[in-house]
């Protein structure tokens, strides 16, 4: 984990570390995500991160987010 917290980007005059956390909610936080949409989704968004070139650090599905 240490070895990411140390990847800097940068040019000529700047340089970035960014992280981002995202949270996904149903409305009302309905408790929609059980075990077969819970895999689903987890498939899509490592599809997806792939796809863009973003890199997963740690992920969590729970009922009512993700």
């Amino acid at each position: 984990m240490q070895e990411q917290d140390n990847i800097v980007n940068s040019l000529a005059h700047t340089k970035w570390n960014c992280k981002y956390h995202i949270v996904f909610a149903p409305k009302y936080r309905r408790k929609v995500f059980f075990e077969e949409k819970r895999l689903e989704i987890r498939e899509i968004l490592r599809k997806l991160c792939q796809w863009k070139g973003a890199e997963i650090i740690e992920g969590e599905v729970c009922p009512d987010h993700i």
